[in-house]
């Protein structure tokens, strides 16, 4: 699959999440087998590009490329210079989210609050393919089926932005008022896969080898995107490349992988975050590792006491020393579908 000039190595992307795929977890996951990865959301309002939330959200050091930067607003002209600004610090290619479904977003006209405006929509798809289109960047979509069960707009959204000049579009098969919460659909990602030429991702309840080749096959997308089925277990990218590749599995990690995985994971989480900031956003990654893990539900209570990353380190690697290196963390799957 190619988004613009660049060619992506395998059709498993890492969905952007806020407070999740900072930069440490984007590297972390593209080692593990991820052939794109998209950057947590970065605000376009220039008084917020100061935060220091937002300077780490542009820290791309070490990156693999193309590195993709996802930009959330409503307004057209202030969306365009933030994709500019974005390409000035590293980003190959811009990304737009209309489909982030959380409230605050939605309350100032953001995110897939937008869905209920094409007209504005239009504009702010327009405002920024023509300003990226000055430095030669490719620009996505990513949105979800629409506001609510009454008013999906995908195939018109997904039209309009083809005719707009969108290299891309990623579409989460729920609607705004879903949430998170049911079954994701993928009737309307088919659908429109088969109204467009440019490649479109599916997104939403992708959690195994299995379900990705399902809706690979299923909707004909070009590519699946994995968001919460990645927390924690960052090797599902791995896993399914290879399935979509081979029809095979691979082996579960053993503890010692999990090890080596986690706690490299923290390093350069601490290295990026810092001593105070680093040991406390460290905590759900690590609930996330552990989760359903021998001695977890006693052992994560102490983790989030811990304010030292040294000593979060060593509780860790105390936890790890009690159980076999080269035990499987899940039981090893077998045969193929």
């Amino acid at each position: 699959m190619r988004i613009g000039p660049w060619s992506l190595p395998n059709p498993v992307f890492v969905a952007p999440m806020a407070g999740v795929t900072d930069r440490p977890y984007r590297k972390l996951c593209k080692a593990l087998g991820a052939g794109y990865a998209v950057s947590e959301m970065a605000a376009s309002n220039p008084r917020l590009w100061d935060s220091v939330k937002t300077s780490r959200r542009l820290n791309h050091d070490g990156e693999i490329d193309p590195i993709a930067v996802q930009i959330a607003g409503s307004d057209p002209a202030m969306m365009a210079e933030a994709a500019l600004f974005n390409i000035d610090k590293g980003a190959c290619i811009i990304d737009i989210n209309m489909g982030c479904p959380v409230k605050k977003v939605c309350n100032v006209a953001s995110g897939s609050a937008l869905l209920r405006d094409e007209q504005r929509v239009a504009e702010i798809l327009r405002s920024v393919v023509d300003a990226c289109a000055t430095r030669d960047v490719p620009v996505t979509l990513k949105t979800r089926t629409g506001w609510d069960h009454t008013s999906r707009n995908a195939l018109r959204i997904a039209r309009l932005a083809q005719d707009t000049g969108i290299a891309a579009i990623t579409l989460h098969g729920r609607t705004r008022c879903d949430l998170y919460q049911g079954h994701a659909e993928y009737d309307t990602i088919k659908a429109v896969k088969q109204a467009v030429d440019i490649p479109v991702i599916a997104n939403g309840d992708i959690d195994s080898p299995e379900k990705a080749k399902y809706v690979l096959d299923y909707t004909g997308a070009d590519a699946v995107m994995v968001g919460r089925a990645a927390q924690g277990r960052p090797w599902i990218f791995r896993e399914i490349s290879h399935y979509l590749a081979t029809g095979a599995y691979l082996p579960s990690p053993s503890f010692g992988e999990l090890r080596i995985f986690l706690l490299d994971h923290l390093e350069e989480h601490y290295r990026f975050y810092g001593e105070f900031t680093g040991v406390r956003s460290a905590r759900k990654h690590i609930g996330w590792y552990l989760s359903g893990m021998p001695d977890a539900q006693d052992f994560l209570p102490l983790i989030n006491q811990i304010n030292s990353t040294r000593e979060q380190t060593r509780a860790l690697e105390q936890w790890f020393d009690r159980h076999p290196p080269t035990m499987p963390v899940i039981p090893m799957r077998t045969g193929a579908a």
